[in-house]
């Protein structure tokens, strides 16, 4: 059965909303209005972001969760990088409001496990699997990490055209720890019964293919599907990126729904 669905896009770390533009011209071409979220505490709203204090998963879950309620639901998530954790434990949460997760060069980690985790239990076996941690620059009390703008776009954006790539790396902004070593705890009743699609990325240096391929073993069942490109998918190969996503959509039986003006809010469902 066809359902129809909205777009919902989701930041890794030290990013903005900005890390979609590229990616949603070839989307609205294919129909999908996208919805791009800045996250709490990634510096796009620096007033929201000092009430805040501490950012935590938890943080990221409920702002999710609140754009789902503006935009009515039921949406397709489609998260980069770090950002996958923080779908999976949305489709926790509120597993009949997420359509289907799309994780992009995304951390695809199975319950109780962080990528450190999994980054520490590779090492041995995986070249530079720590990927951008070695290059990464702290605030003295190790709460905040930057990345520097030539470790950006030697390990981020090395295959992305030369001006988006430098504009990206500009773009960057400090990130909490506590917004980054994230870890979901997910259940097979609920997370587990949303489809699910990864799109491996061959020559990412940040999140590198061996440890795409291991976080696929350790959470089988999604649709796999692969770019020979860098770890950002969406501004270095935008429409092909498009295309195989609305394609795997297509055969989830999942089809776009114009969500440009937003519906009554709906309210939030106990976990």
């Amino acid at each position: 059965m066809t359902r129809a669905a909205g777009m919902l896009l989701i930041h890794g770390a030290w990013q903005g909303a900005w890390a979609w533009d590229a990616w949603r011209a070839p989307m609205r071409e294919r129909g999908w209005h996208t919805h791009a979220l800045d996250l709490p505490g990634n510096g796009a709203d620096p007033a929201r972001d000092a009430a805040l204090g501490e950012i935590t998963l938890d943080t990221y879950v409920e702002a999710v969760r609140a754009e789902l309620d503006r935009l009515g639901g039921p949406c397709v998530i489609v998260a980069h990088s770090g950002a996958g954790v923080i779908a999976s434990q949305v489709a926790e949460a509120v597993p009949e409001r997420v359509a289907a997760i799309v994780y992009v060069a995304g951390m695809m980690l199975p319950s109780g496990m962080g990528y450190g985790e999994l980054v520490e239990a590779a090492s041995a076996d995986v070249e530079n699997a720590s990927g951008i941690a070695p290059y990464l620059v702290w605030s003295d009390d190790g709460r905040v990490s930057r990345v520097p703008a030539a470790a950006a776009l030697d390990i981020f954006l090395h295959d992305c055209p030369p001006d988006a790539a430098r504009r990206a790396a500009s773009l960057l902004t400090p990130q909490a720890e506590g917004g980054r070593a994230l870890v979901a705890a997910l259940s097979a009743a609920r997370f587990g019964r949303v489809p699910r699609v990864y799109v491996e990325a061959t020559l990412d240096r940040s999140v590198l293919l061996p440890l795409q391929r291991r976080m696929q073993a350790l959470v089988p069942g999604a649709r796999v599907r692969t770019l020979e490109c860098g770890h950002v998918p969406q501004l270095a190969q935008p429409d092909a990126l498009a295309r195989i996503v609305c394609e795997t959509l297509a055969e989830l039986g999942i089809t776009h729904q114009d969500l440009s003006a937003p519906h009554a809010p709906l309210p939030h469902l106990a976990p």
